[in-house]
């Protein structure tokens, strides 16, 4: 029964691989490519079921993270749980031909920080010799590209060779000048090279260092010297070099040669003295030529090619240039008139000799009437005979016009001004109707001193257009007391140099006691004997009227009458 048990069972197998096979052998070639999503590495080596379960193939899922998930539909690998955290797609970073192998990094939809994944164990970290910096990685450097890194150098506290030893970062080069001076005393963190030497403090020669390897040293067509470079060049400035001359016996010539020094030009003057006949150390040019002892004519020389001749718009002549012109000072030309008897004009016609300018006054009389060959200017007009009004020529522009500040009139100038002296003017007040400070404002025309009297009253009330001196004032104020005995100044009154009054005693104002209350005494005005009674100073306020003396308090006997102002006879009132 055993053996009828096993062979139907051998007889089963047979029969279910035969069908698998020849199910298999009958399954037609299918191009997955068709579908948009090409079978490519470890998905071509799969069944079909393996993604298309239960016959559904239409509608199977295509991004990586649908299938690659824990408990999915599909038994398949998913991001373990030490993955760099990111939100991007598997294909942004894998492959299908090796899924371990990382083809690249998107650190775009990285959220994290660098040190994160690039702890040694996730990705790869900081080298052994890495700088020592807490900082985060993308202080330095980038995701576009890792190398070279852009160092931050701000808020560093520890000198530059902490780094900068040839092992952590880039060192001295082995012809760097020997020093043991910090790094930033010469270069800066913003640009290594070129760098700037601190020569502060540098107690040697220049070629322990300037020798052409160390640093700079003299270039080929350097004068030879022996001398220090100091002698000539500065640490602050190589060039421009400034020789010193002094002690320099040779001529000029064995340097200023035209190779090692700058020497004649081409159009130099033939000559075979040296140099310091007419040059200086001090200012190579302008040369000062030293004309004594010449005896050839100006031309000679001065022919516009050897030395400077006469302008394209010089005077025709042919006299020689030493009648107008000396050789201590070429220009100006001092031109002698002397026996000139044609008129102006013919040389003083713009193009031979400056002529009448732009907005000179029209005339066809000569030069002379105004002009002198001595002094061209100021020129003196004559003004005699001339009939038409002032400002025909006096307008600004062909002469001189009104200044600015000048009183605003239409009347012609001679009214005020006059021809053999413009200034000062006499300004004829009478017609003027306007307030004298509507002029006399200190711009226009003289205006009040710093010292008189403060008064808004017109000038007119003390002064006259006739004599502004001495001022004559007459009080109109009914309070002015008049009947003074004593003459008295503006200022015995008018203490604060103001128009109005500073009363000693404002309850008196406007009266006698306004000034002189201090000074009443009663025992003289006595009102009445029984009782004995004076009158007081309000009473008397004015020192007018009645004040007689009474017999008792009924005031009505009067025992001595008194009448008529009171006059004293000196201003202390007494």
């Amino acid at each position: 029964m055993a053996q009828v048990v096993r062979l139907t069972l051998a007889i089963c197998l047979g029969l279910l691989w035969l069908t698998t096979a020849t199910a298999r052998a009958e399954e037609p070639a299918f191009d997955h490519f068709s579908t948009g999503f090409e079978l490519r590495g470890a998905h071509r080596d799969l069944q079909c079921d393996s993604c298309h379960r239960r016959g559904v193939f239409a509608g199977t899922p295509r991004d990586c993270q649908l299938c690659h998930v824990p408990n999915g539909l599909l038994d398949t690998s998913f991001k373990p749980q030490d993955h760099i955290p990111s939100t991007n797609d598997c294909r942004s970073c894998h492959d299908s031909f090796n899924w371990q192998e990382i083809v690249r990094v998107d650190h775009s939809q990285v959220p994290q920080t660098c040190i994160l994944c690039h702890n040694g164990n996730t990705a790869a970290g900081k080298p052994a010799n890495h700088v020592a910096s807490s900082q985060q990685c993308d202080s330095c450097h980038s995701t576009m590209a890792w190398s070279p890194a852009l160092f931050d150098h701000s808020n560093l506290t520890q000198p530059c060779s902490t780094c900068h030893n040839g092992t952590i970062a880039t060192g001295k080069t082995a012809k760097h000048i020997v020093t043991n001076s910090d790094c930033e005393s010469c270069h800066s963190t913003f640009a290594w090279l070129p760098a700037t030497f601190d020569h502060v403090g540098i107690t040697g020669n220049c070629q322990s260092c300037h020798n052409g390897s160390t640093a700079q040293g003299k270039n080929a067509n350097h004068i030879p010297t022996t001398q220090d470079c100091a002698s000539c060049h500065s640490p602050v400035a190589w060039s421009p070099a400034n020789f010193t001359h002094a002690g320099i016996t040779g001529n000029c010539q064995s340097c200023h040669n035209g190779t090692t020094a700058q020497g004649k030009n081409a159009n130099h003057l033939a000559t075979n003295q040296d140099c310091v006949t007419c040059h200086a150390t001090v200012g190579w040019t302008p040369a000062n030529f030293n004309h004594v002892g010449i005896t050839g004519n100006c031309q000679s020389c001065h022919n516009g090619s050897a030395a400077q001749g006469k302008g394209g718009n010089h005077i025709p002549t042919n006299q020689d240039c030493a009648v107008c012109h000396t050789s201590v000072a070429w220009s100006p030309a001092n031109f002698s008139h002397a026996g000139i008897t044609g008129n102006c004009q013919n040389c003083h016609n713009g193009s031979a000799a400056q002529g009448k300018s732009g907005n000179h006054i029209p005339t066809t009389q000569d030069c002379v009437v105004c002009h002198s060959t001595v002094a061209w200017r100021p020129a003196n007009f004559n003004h005699a005979g001339i009939t038409s009004n002032c400002q025909s020529c006096h307008n600004g522009t062909t002469a001189r016009g009104k200044g600015g500040n000048h009183i605003p009139t239409s009347q012609d100038c001679v009214v005020c001004h006059s021809t053999v002296a413009w200034q000062p003017a006499n300004f004829n007040h009478a017609g003027i109707s306007g307030n004298c400070q509507s002029c006399h404002n200190g711009t226009t025309a003289t205006g009040k001193n710093n010292g008189h009297f403060q008064t808004s009253l017109d000038c007119s009330s003390c002064h006259t257009v006739s004599g502004w001196s001495p001022e004559i004032f007459r009080h109109s104020s009914p309070g002015y007391p008049g009947q003074h005995a004593r003459n008295l100044g503006c200022t015995d009154c008018h203490t604060t140099n103001a128009q109005a009054i500073p009363w000693r005693f404002g309850a008196y104002a406007s009266s006698c006691a306004g000034c002189h209350a201090g000074d009443f005494k009663p025992g003289p005005h006595k009102k009445h004997e029984n009782p004995d009674v004076s009158y007081n100073v309000s009473e008397l306020r004015n020192c007018a009227g009645a004040c007689h003396v009474y017999t008792n308090s009924s005031l009505t006997t009067i025992k001595d009458s008194r009448f008529g102002e009171h006059r004293v006879g000196d201003r202390d009132f007494d």
